[in-house]
């Protein structure tokens, strides 16, 4: 930046010269000065000036440039002189670009300049600037300058000099440190909006950029929390990148996780917490990283950064880590196969804990509702599998055997399944659960390997596979093995409440009410039923009625056939099968298959409810039979006006030709008895009501086949 020139307004002319009297300027009186180490003088110069314009109304633009001028050329003398913290007030006054005296603290600027960064200076400042690179250059500089060969053996090592060279990086980092303090409050509270190089938007970002980052240095090398963190939390250009690794070497994790959070860093922001959760880093000041990761991760709701996250979160909560990861949908609900996600999920679940794999998969298929076969088949042998755990323990299998046994001795005087006996009686345990939840899902879902779950079920000891009746007969129910289910239910298990029950429901075992009562009452998860497919408006009778009548009576009876296979000892089980399924069963067919050494007692109420409903139809159809025949009755005489006076004429041409003429005269002599039709050749018309008048009066009725040939009509 270059000045005018000052005018002069006195002139002098000589014989061969003109001579001016010019005024020294606020420049040239103020590098006299300092050319002559007048540096106070200099300083009061500039303050005259200072308080000058400051006096004025309106500030001219040049004075000013100058005052910054000769403000800053005083600054890099004291800054050459290493006096510190005059340097930083001048520098101030003088609005220096804070980017030329960080500039000499490589240190803290880090990366934050390039090579083509330029900042303009005034051009006779910059001839005053110290040479050196740093600080720490001007420094011993200084030190050598003022101090060698006094101190001994040199100005590196003496330790008077080391002491004192400490002394003064301190003073100049304080320096820099106060001076961007004030730049910065100067720009927020917008005493200059701009600095005043260019003024442009982005040069103005660039600086505050710098100051920001390096001020972010300065306190953490100082530990001035509450600065640091003020800094952080307010309105800020600090460049993250930059003030990273200084953060963390010092352990200010909480400030840098403020700093992510407000630059929504969120993977960097969770990386930090993560650390810090596994003790890699450590930081008083943040309190329960590990809430703060769930904390943040449900306010964000993001899918991949749950999914991500969620997993690892898993090894320090699973239970909450689970349900973080269930929250958020990965695939249409109800969708025939998992999506990309949903797989991929499961797999590193299941890699990063087991047990939370075995519930996501839960989740799939319970909540989800997911049609996918496999999961459906990994979830039975998953079920199978803790089922069988269960066994090998020997109190419950001890248990479980007991209540079997209990429960066949007094079948006969409960009507309550062997489910609900067994869900109200054992004590609430984990096993218990297991086995519920196992017949639920076994009954309900219809997308596993039947097959393969009835393989492992059989493929148990003895002991084990009679325990394990129930869950045998739901598999066989799902086969259509309808016979072999029904022997299970009966001769193993004694249950004959659940055997009428699955002739009723078509093959289930549990019906879906006792399956969703128990499971609301313990707290287990089951599948969902489908979604309606018809309309809300149908009460519940009309919703559960879907089995085929014919396959009731057949299943009804099939379980007769095994009720009659054990012999008379099941002759009162098969009377009150009679008795209660008498509708579905026929009489004949009974009457047949009952072994004639059983006694007349057991079929007698069967048998007198048979006879009396056979009875009872045949009087009911005879009834309806006779009002059918009144109706019909009623509605003929009531409508033999209408159909006389509505009336029907078929009339046919007359043709010429002997034969036919005496065809027709016949007609109608037999039709009107003669008349006055008679002997007329032209038409002849045929009433289609004669027959119904002529029934009504009680007279004989003559029809008439009229064929279709012309040349003939057949009288009867």
């Amino acid at each position: 930046m270059t000045f005018k020139l000052p005018t002069s307004n006195v002139l002098v002319l000589g014989s061969n010269s003109i001579h001016c009297l010019l005024p020294s300027t606020l420049i040239t009186r103020a590098d006299a000065l300092l050319g002559a180490h007048r540096l106070d003088e200099a300083v009061e110069l500039a303050d005259r000036q200072l308080k000058k314009l400051q006096g004025k109304v309106t500030l001219d633009t040049e004075e000013a440039d100058e005052l910054r001028y000769v403000y800053q050329r005083i600054g890099f003398q004291c800054l050459t002189e290493t006096l510190f913290d005059d340097a930083g007030k001048h520098f101030f006054a003088g609005n220096l670009d804070p980017r030329v005296l960080i500039s000499y603290y490589p240190e803290l600027r880090g990366s934050l300049f390039t090579p083509d960064d330029s900042v303009d200076m005034f051009a006779g400042v910059t001839e005053y600037m110290p040479r050196e690179d740093s600080i720490d250059d001007i420094i011993s500089i200084n030190l050598v300058r003022n101090y060698s060969p006094h101190l001994v053996p040199n100005t590196s090592t003496a330790p008077v000099a080391v002491e004192l060279r400490d002394t003064l990086k301190v003073a100049a980092t304080e320096m820099l440190k106060v001076f961007l303090r004030k730049w910065r409050t100067k720009r927020r509270d917008k005493e200059i909006e701009r600095i005043e190089l260019e003024g442009r938007e982005q040069t103005a970002k660039t600086v505050n950029e710098v100051v920001d980052t390096v001020l972010v240095r300065l306190y953490t090398m100082s530990g001035e929390t509450t600065d640091l963190l003020a800094l952080i939390e307010g309105p800020n250009d600090i460049v993250v990148g930059e003030i990273e690794s200084s953060l963390s070497e010092s352990n200010r994790y909480d400030a840098l996780c403020k700093l992510y959070r407000s630059r929504g860093e969120e993977a960097k922001l969770l990386s930090v917490w993560s650390k810090l959760v596994t003790g890699e880093a450590i930081d008083e000041d943040v309190h329960d990283p590990l809430e703060n990761m769930f904390a943040y991760l449900i306010e964000k709701k993001d899918k991949d950064l749950i999914q991500e996250w969620g997993v690892w979160l898993l090894k320090w909560d699973s239970e909450r880590a689970l349900k973080l990861l269930t929250s958020v949908g990965g695939g249409k609900r109800g969708a025939k196969l998992p999506s990309a996600d949903d797989a991929t999920l499961l797999r590193r679940i299941h890699e990063s804990d087991p047990a939370a794999g075995v519930q996501f998969v839960e989740h799939l298929v319970l909540q989800r509702r997911s049609q996918d076969p496999e999961l459906h088949a990994r979830l039975a042998s998953i079920y199978v599998d803790q089922l069988l755990q269960c066994l090998e323990d020997e109190s419950t299998s001890k248990l479980w055997r007991a209540k079997s046994a209990s429960y066949s001795s007094s079948s006969s005087s409960t009507p309550t399944s062997f489910l609900s006996y067994f869900a109200s009686t054992t004590p609430d345990s984990a096993s218990k659960r297991t086995r519920l939840k196992t017949l639920f899902f076994l009954q309900t879902s219809k997308l596993y390997d039947f097959e393969a779950v009835k393989a492992r079920l059989e493929g148990v000891n003895a002991e084990w596979s009679r325990v394990l009746a129930l869950e045998r007969a739901v598999v066989l129910g799902k086969l259509e093995r309808h016979r072999e289910a029904l022997s299970l239910l009966i001769h193993t298990l004694h249950d004959s409440a659940s055997a009428e029950a699955y002739c009723t429901l078509g093959g289930e075992v549990i019906p879906q009410k006792t399956s969703q009562a128990l499971a609301e009452r313990f707290s287990i998860p089951i599948l969902a039923p489908p979604l309606p497919t018809r309309p809300a408006a149908l009460n519940q009778r009309e919703r559960s009625i879907t089995v085929d009548e014919g396959l009731k009576k057949e299943l009804t009876r099939v379980l007769l056939d095994v009720y009659m296979s054990g012999g008379e000892a099941m002759a009162e089980s098969t009377a009150r099968l009679l008795n209660a399924q008498a509708m579905n069963l026929d009489v004949l067919d009974v009457i047949s298959d009952v072994p004639p050494t059983w006694p007349l007692h057991v079929l007698s109420s069967f048998l007198s409810r048979s006879f009396r409903r056979t009875l009872h139809s045949h009087h009911e159809s005879q009834l309806i039979k006779a009002l059918a025949a009144s109706e019909n009755l009623a509605v003929a005489d009531s409508s033999w006006l209408a159909l006389r006076e509505a009336g029907a004429i078929v009339e046919e041409e007359e043709e010429d030709g002997g034969e036919d003429e005496e065809l027709h005269e016949k007609i109608v002599s037999e039709v009107d008895g003669g008349g006055e039709n008679e002997g007329l050749g032209l038409s002849v018309s045929l009433d289609e009501k004669a027959s119904l008048r002529d029934h009504g009066h009680g007279r004989e009725v003559r029809g008439y086949d009229v064929s279709e040939d012309d040349e003939s009509v057949d009288l009867r």
